[in-house]
């Protein structure tokens, strides 16, 4: 086992799938020399070289035009968008183009490409920087979308997606990069479209999404000295969604809570609690309650951005109503 954080972790993966396959490649926003602006790709250029790794120019629809280019000739490419917030810029390429090329083209035509984005609030980056966009993406079919809460599932689940012949959202939350875990010397891979259950529990089911994972075992911890059991998943990949890990846990709890760091309002609990209740509304003890960030722009000041979105606290209290 190696200790290693997050965005190492992330790193990692991609050398490792560049090694196993001549096709991976590697383009985006001061991802060679620089190495990305969280350091991810440093390292990438000097083993692979020039070929294997290029920057681009300031332009999202550029990047991932580029990308489904080469996809479409038998490359793999693993881009990078520097934030979430600008996969908006290339939004119809995304929507239209990728998302659509197999329904449009046919099953035999692949589009084997990785959208990596850095989203989610981090300290004062403000409105534009700050956004956790994964529910924007959900409404479009034909696009996988992983959100790894931990190293050890960032590295497994983004090899897996490099290797996926399906479009891949890959979104990396800031604040997850310099967090560490043990992870395996040697290789591994985790199958998308698998939740993972982060803590067992009998009395109530969180799903908790990205960092609010974390947020989401700190509030364990304090409802579990108050006599509440709590069971923590991880969807990690949220299309397709495992709905039967999920539902599973249903059966065993009867209450659940959602948790995520995008806005409440069409966000990816509104789309769970519908599921869920139109699914398993018999097993439901009481309502499908969202935890979410608030419906505005992620303000700047500090002590604004962390009113705004979820922590343990928030958390602890949607699981006591259910009580």
């Amino acid at each position: 086992m190696m200790l290693k954080t997050y965005a190492q972790a992330i790193g990692d993966a991609m050398k490792e799938e560049m090694r196993n396959d001549d096709n991976v490649i590697v383009f985006g926003e001061d991802v060679a020399e620089f190495g990305n602006i969280f350091g991810i790709t440093r390292g990438i250029l000097e083993e692979f070289g020039p070929d294997r790794i290029k920057n681009t120019p300031i332009s999202e629809t550029a990047i991932v035009g580029s990308a489904i280019g080469a996809a479409t000739v038998g490359l793999r490419p693993c881009i990078e968008l520097m934030y979430a917030d600008f996969a908006l810029v290339a939004f119809s390429e995304i929507y239209h183009s990728i998302g659509k090329w197999r329904f449009l083209h046919g099953p035999e035509y692949k589009l084997p490409l990785v959208i990596r984005m850095a989203m989610g609030s981090s300290f004062g980056a403000g409105a534009e920087h700050s956004n956790c966009v994964e529910s924007l993406f959900m409404h479009a079919p034909g696009l996988t979308i992983v959100s790894p809460s931990s190293a050890y599932d960032a590295k497994g689940l983004l090899k897996s997606a490099i290797r996926s012949d399906n479009p891949v959202l890959f979104f990396e939350h800031k604040q997850l990069y310099q967090t560490k875990e043990e992870i395996p010397e040697e290789e591994y891979t985790i199958p998308l479209g698998v939740a993972d259950i982060k803590r067992e529990g009998t009395d109530v089911t969180i799903i908790a999404v990205s960092l609010m994972v974390k947020k989401a075992l700190e509030a364990a911890e304090i409802l579990a000295e108050k006599g509440i059991s709590v069971e923590v998943i991880d969807p990690r990949t949220l299309a397709p969604f495992d709905k039967d890990t999920v539902f599973e846990s249903i059966r065993k709890t009867h209450r659940v809570v959602v948790v995520e760091e995008s806005h409440k309002t069409g966000g990816i609990g509104a789309e769970l609690a519908a599921m869920i209740q139109e699914e398993m509304y018999d097993e439901l003890d009481g309502p499908v309650v969202r935890v979410a960030s608030l419906d505005v722009p992620l303000p700047y000041n500090i002590e604004m951005e962390l009113h705004s979105i979820p922590n343990a606290e928030k958390i602890v209290t949607a699981v006591e109503s259910l009580f």
